[in-house]
């Protein structure tokens, strides 16, 4: 007659303890995470810019939204000041990573390009310096950003764009997705020029900034994004800039929502704005 041995298992209260054990490590590093999500978030509202400057004739908006995943955030922003000359000053970026470090280099970027704009108010010029700034800073993050600058005099918005999601520009005469040439983002590699761009602002509509947040996702390509942000620009550039500022970041919504992301809405009547 054979006999079948079997091996007898630890008792279940090791077992119980064990999973206990496992069970409370588990919800440690999930407590951790969510307090690191939660710092992230106000750090980054924090940081970003509570009001927006505007002139006679320019109107100016922006939203921000973190991820709806809760964990990819941190490194998306917008910037908008006053410059020396008396133009104004508009930026928007996406920091590469998340979490607390991203939206911590966040403001270093911030507070870097505005020091930088306080020297030179070309757009070209205060990113390549910029970019030089950062690198001397040694950190392993770069960042996407386009900087522009609006002078009121002349109504001209000359504009720089270092690896970022194109602009979208609306007005009477049709809407577009502005493939402007540019450079490689900042903190890469030194002695970077970035071309500059130069528009009129003599008509209405609206010149809208974005992150890839925005337009992306994981089964969303950027090309239906923006051509959904176009479609939104060309239907309300005469709109309020507050109100077509929410009505981009939904498109956010659209693409799954797994970056965070921002808007920066530039609303102008033609002129005069002074």
């Amino acid at each position: 007659m054979n006999r079948h041995r079997t091996t007898a298992g630890p008792p279940s209260e090791e077992l119980l303890h064990l999973l206990g054990q496992l069970t409370g490590r588990v919800m440690e590093r999930i407590k951790l995470q969510q307090a690191r999500v939660a710092l992230a978030v106000e750090l980054q509202r924090h940081m970003l810019p509570p009001d927006l400057p505007g002139l006679p004739g320019l109107q100016t908006a922006a939203r921000y939204v973190p991820a709806q995943t809760g964990l990819d955030i941190g490194g998306d922003w917008y910037d908008s000041f006053l410059l020396p000359d008396g133009s104004l000053g508009f930026a928007i970026g996406d920091v590469q990573g998340h979490d607390v470090e991203a939206a911590a280099f966040m403001g270093q970027v911030r507070t870097g390009l505005r020091a930088v704009a306080g020297a030179t108010t070309d757009p070209g010029d205060v990113l390549g310096r910029a970019n030089n700034l950062l690198l001397s800073m040694s950190s392993d993050l770069l960042t996407t950003c386009t900087f522009l600058r609006f002078e009121p005099e002349t109504g001209e918005l000359t504009d720089s764009r270092a690896g970022h999601v194109p602009a979208v520009w609306g007005t009477a005469d049709g809407v577009e997705v502005l493939q402007d040439p540019g450079g490689l983002p900042l903190g890469i590699f030194p002695g970077q020029r970035y071309p500059v761009t130069r528009r009129r602002l003599n008509r209405v509509g609206a010149f809208v900034l974005i992150t890839d947040g925005v337009v992306e996702g994981p089964t969303y390509p950027i090309e239906q994004g923006l051509c959904r942000v176009a479609e939104l620009v060309g239907a309300a550039y005469d709109a309020d800039a507050d109100d077509l500022a929410a009505e981009v970041i939904g498109v956010a919504d659209l693409t799954g929502h797994s970056d965070d992301a921002a808007v920066l809405v530039i609303r102008h009547n033609g002129g005069p704005y002074t």
